[in-house]
């Protein structure tokens, strides 16, 4: 997301028609709006304004004042105490092991995916490390203002797919789905179920975090293999979906199939990777409201982001934890037909809006954006 950003001013539209000649500033500011009909499931619309940069209101500025010099220190201290503690339990108990390795590095030009984790360890050692990573990430949760989170399960009779009244035994779901709206939603799905994410390779090098995601038994992707023969990162992500769905022991994989975050009103188009296996998937659907500030983490800097999140007393988090899907035959047969009737269901049962944009459309968005609020800075600035 963050990167997405830093591209709006090294790729700006180059067509007239993408970026029109605006003569005023009610020019500007009209433009944006269209913009923001066009791109809605990348618009903010809280208190906050487009990308967080107001304007605010008096009684706001009172607000993020006092919150600046009382909430924000406290929360930074205590949050960054939590990841210096779990990443010390994670060292002690991983202390002596070798990590997994599902298969073997390629050089630095080659790229591709590495796999490098402790999520296959088993014994005591792994069941504190999980069971204190799910409690911290909670506690976590807790200290950026996520107070209490209702989940809700609706009537499997109304949602279960038609497979799965034919099955003695339930299957073990091979992945978790789930809607993607903001980082903290790797938090959440941590404190829940402690699943594995797929991650850029640099994740895995980071100071702290590097091991927790280790532990964590993170897919690490650094690009597709120049090599024919590297199974690359759908082949990776799929022989984990068929482990995690063969045996209890083997940790469950997580994933966002839109590919990017959205406002958290829409729902993008999924892509086929969770569903390519053809084994059950267990769909979650995570709703964040608000009155002043969205936590969606769209069209917004990761500072800014952070500081108002920070800022904001009470934050709130609703989830909606679907039944296992089962798919059919024919969804076995057709992951693209699989991909689309999980969509619907999860849509329909988290009051989303289906949209057909993608992440190309969000960077167009963004950069046409970022040009139309140049301008309407220059004009600020000759009125001044």
């Amino acid at each position: 997301m963050e990167s997405e950003l830093k591209d709006m001013n090294s790729n700006p539209p180059s067509s007239k028609e993408e970026r029109p000649l605006l003569k005023s500033e009610s020019d500007v500011t009209a433009a944006i709006e269209e913009l923001d009909k066009k791109f809605a499931p990348y618009a903010r619309t809280d208190l906050y304004g487009t990308m967080g940069l107001g304007p605010f209101p008096a009684a706001e500025k009172v607000k993020l004042a006092v919150a600046m010099v009382t909430l924000v220190p406290v929360r930074f201290v205590l949050a960054m105490s939590i990841l210096v503690l779990y990443y010390l339990v994670c060292r002690v108990f991983t202390l002596f092991s070798s990590p997994y390795r599902g298969a073997e590095e390629e050089e630095e030009e080659g790229g591709g995916v590495v796999q490098e984790d402790y999520a296959h360890m088993g014994g005591w050692r792994r069941t504190v490390i999980v069971g204190s990573g799910r409690f911290l990430s909670r506690v976590l949760l807790f200290v950026f203002g996520f107070y209490w989170i209702p989940e809700s399960c609706p009537d499997p009779e109304t949602t279960s797919s038609s497979e799965e009244d034919d099955k003695e035994e339930p299957e073990r779901p091979g992945v978790i789905v789930s809607n993607h709206v903001s980082y903290l939603d790797i938090l959440y799905h941590m404190s829940a179920s402690f699943p594995s994410f797929v991650a850029k390779r640099s994740v895995g090098k980071l100071p702290l975090v590097g091991l927790i995601s280790k532990c964590l038994g993170c897919v690490y992707v650094q690009r597709e293999a120049k090599s024919p023969d590297f199974k690359g990162v759908s082949g990776t992500v799929n022989e984990r979906v068929r482990e995690a769905h063969r045996n209890k022991s083997a940790p469950t994989i997580m994933l966002f199939p839109e590919g990017t975050t959205t406002n958290g009103d829409y729902l993008l188009t999924f892509k086929t990777g969770a569903f390519l296996a053809g084994t059950p998937v267990l769909p979650v659907i995570l709703k964040y409201p608000y009155e002043r500030f969205s936590v969606a983490w769209d069209t917004i800097s990761g500072a800014r982001h952070v500081l108002f999140l920070l800022c904001q007393f009470v934050n709130h988090l609703e989830v909606i934890r679907l039944p296992v899907y089962y798919p059919s035959q024919e969804e076995k047969d057709n992951p693209k037909l699989y991909a689309s009737n999980v969509r619907r269901l999860m849509a329909s049962e988290g009051n989303m809006i289906l949209s057909d944009l993608g992440l190309g459309d969000k960077r167009i968005y963004h950069a046409t954006l970022n040009g139309n609020l140049s301008q309407l800075r220059v004009f600020h600035q000759k009125e001044e």
